[in-house]
């Protein structure tokens, strides 16, 4: 997969203060055309405990949501197992090698990044951010949060997706977030 063609999306997660908020642009596109601005790009899995978000083909995306929910069930909700097992099947099954999408993932105990590639992340800072508007709202979110800011995950959220928006063209302010 090029991550230089994910450019059709921005999600941005983070756990703060106790709290964990993934947030998404509405914006779906279609090659150089706005085909969608309020689309919903962050499920809630295992029992409302877990955010998960992707940037990438929707259908390979809604594919990688059923398989992490499936993982989960296998291990009880341990975000970071299924996603060791499901990154390790991502690898080495044909037909999920094939997806195009990255996700994003998000408990109250931290964050992380799957890919098809063998990718695990878990950051340092506990923010997460995908897609093309990925890196803007990444530093806005650790702008806010390194500034000690008081405001809430969820605002933070909102706030560095916004900011994505003013920069990216791929990324629309139809700000949809879910918390924890």
């Amino acid at each position: 997969m090029d991550r230089s063609k994910m450019r059709s999306t921005t999600i941005l997660g983070l756990t703060h203060k106790g709290k964990a908020a993934m947030g998404g642009d509405g914006q779906v596109s279609f090659g150089d055309t706005i085909m969608k601005h309020r689309a919903s790009k962050v499920r809630k899995l295992y029992n409302n405990t877990i955010l998960v978000g992707c940037a990438g083909a929707a259908a390979d995306a809604l594919a990688l949501f059923e398989r992490l929910e499936e993982k989960l069930e296998s291990f009880n909700g341990n975000l970071r197992r299924a996603s060791v097992e499901l990154v390790k099947e991502w690898r080495t099954d044909r037909y999920l090698r094939k997806l195009e999408a990255i996700l994003a993932a998000v408990d109250e105990k931290g964050a992380l990044i799957l890919s098809g590639e063998g990718d695990l992340i878990e950051p340092d800072d506990g923010i997460v951010a995908i897609g093309s508007g990925g890196p803007f709202a990444m530093a806005a979110a650790r702008a806010y949060v390194d500034s000690g800011s008081k405001l809430g995950a969820k605002t933070i959220v909102e706030k560095s997706l916004k900011i994505a928006a003013s920069i990216c063209v791929y990324t629309n302010d139809q700000i949809l977030v879910e918390e924890l």
